[in-house]
């Protein structure tokens, strides 16, 4: 009789897991962090009510805002007036948008105190920064779009869709006029990004949330002042709220494009350079008191 050892087979340890959240794990935190604050809901709430009521309070004024771009002709289309509310808010509305959050997101882990708690848990510098940049612009565009669209949308239900008068007197039919609309609105998505970075920088260095949020508001109306400043038109081309008024050109009777390429530029290397400072600050700092 033969008898035949069998063996059974050992089960093999699985070795754990060590690989370290990445920055999806810690923007997601982020992200739940924002969706609890009171602020940004009611900053969302606001950027939805706003629009319909200023728009039904212009369309019910005997004088329009004739001194305004596209004031004299808010009561002709209802494309006139997204384009003044844009005018408007590029003054200092669209940079206090872009720093309620961003001027806040780094500065509030100072003020609390919770860098050390926050770094505990298996992130790194670079994780948060990128996950609370990634949040505040993803945020601020958010914002953006929703302000835009219920501007676009009251002006269209409240005073109508009739065709709108160019800027260089020229009608725009109905669908091109609501193109160019959206386009406008468009074109301020880099310049809120490059807000964005600027209240980020101001966030990590300060470390105060108050000089977070008021200072890119205080820096853009500085900006609008030199703007409007005859004889410094080469020094206007690098100032941030410039490419806040590129969208001109798209309503001209031949339409140009170059304050927009440029606008992009500019935008862009604010952007570059705000980030890049906000980064390197946040790596170098000392954290151990808090």
């Amino acid at each position: 009789m033969t008898i035949t050892a069998t063996t059974t087979p050992q089960p093999t340890a699985t070795a754990p897991d060590k690989r370290r959240p990445g920055v999806g794990a810690a923007l997601r935190w982020e992200i739940v962090k924002l969706a609890a604050q009171i602020r940004s809901r009611a900053l969302l709430a606001v950027a939805l009510i706003i629009p319909p009521i200023v728009v039904a309070v212009l369309n019910g004024q005997q004088q329009p805002p004739s001194d305004t771009i596209y004031g004299r002709h808010v009561h002709d289309s209802g494309y006139a007036m997204p384009l003044l509310m844009l005018a408007w808010a590029a003054q200092w509305v669209l940079p206090l948008l872009a720093a309620v959050v961003a001027g806040d997101i780094f500065a509030a882990e100072d003020q609390h105190g919770t860098w050390k708690t926050l770094l505990t848990r298996s992130v790194s510098r670079t994780h948060i920064f990128w996950a609370k940049t990634l949040t505040a612009i993803g945020y601020n565009l958010l914002v953006l779009v929703v302000f835009a669209g219920g501007t676009i949308a009251a002006g269209m239900l409240i005073v109508g869709t009739q065709p709108l008068t160019g800027l260089t007197g020229q009608a725009i039919a109905s669908g091109t006029a609501l193109r160019l609309v959206v386009t406008a609105w468009a074109t301020t998505i880099a310049p809120i990004i490059g807000f964005t970075a600027l209240a980020l920088l101001l966030s990590v260095r300060t470390r105060n949330p108050a000089f977070g949020i008021a200072a890119p508001v205080v820096i853009g109306f500085v900006m609008q002042l030199l703007g409007s400043v005859t004889g410094l038109d080469l020094t206007r081309k690098f100032l941030l709220t410039t490419p806040l008024e590129a969208w001109h050109g798209l309503f001209a009777q031949h339409p140009f494009t170059g304050p927009l390429a440029t606008g992009l530029a500019v935008s862009a290397g604010w952007t570059i350079i705000c980030l890049a400072g906000a980064y390197l600050s946040l790596r170098r700092r000392d954290i151990t008191g808090g």
